[in-house]
């Protein structure tokens, strides 16, 4: 059986971090290195799923009062007193049917149970469609709670949030 083993992630996983992302840049958005170091520094949870030493999947996410300037996080600061918010979470499709994404997730809410956060949110693509996020994400419980375009209208979200 595959080992996973889910643990903070250090500087110098950071390039495997951005080539994941890269892959699939068009569920998330753009980061470079530079950006990841930014965002590290704001964020609650940056974890990676490591197999057989390689960086199969990470799991950004911010809390409450972050200094994050983004439209989706700034919609759920505007609604939650306390909450997670999921940047982005990827899994390398070498990885797929391990259940890593699951992992990542069960772990995210264990972490913000011991924080007393009561909220995990997210958003996902609804135009495009992303069927394979929405799966998931009703696996966890996830309700929509609104929706709106982003990227300058190129994108349409679903504004998704699972109580703790």
């Amino acid at each position: 059986m595959t080992q996973v083993l889910i643990r903070d992630a250090r500087p110098d996983d950071f390039v495997s971090i951005v080539a994941l992302n890269e892959v699939e840049v068009q569920q998330t958005s753009a980061m470079d290195e530079s950006r990841l170091q930014l965002l590290s520094s704001m964020a609650c949870y940056l974890k990676v799923a490591v197999v057989d030493d390689t960086v199969a999947a990470f799991l950004l996410a911010f809390r409450d009062h972050a200094a994050y300037e983004n439209a989706n996080y700034e919609w759920f600061a505007a609604r939650f007193p306390t909450f997670v918010y999921v940047d982005r979470i990827v899994v390398s499709s070498a990885f797929f049917g391990l259940k890593i994404g699951s992992l990542l997730y069960q772990d995210l809410f264990a972490f913000a149970q011991t924080q007393g956060i009561s909220a995990i949110t997210c958003e996902y693509n609804i135009q495009p469609p992303n069927p394979a996020s929405k799966a998931f994400h009703d696996k966890f419980g996830f309700k929509q709670l609104g929706s709106q375009w982003v990227a300058n209208g190129t994108k349409e979200v679903s504004l998704q949030a699972a109580e703790i």
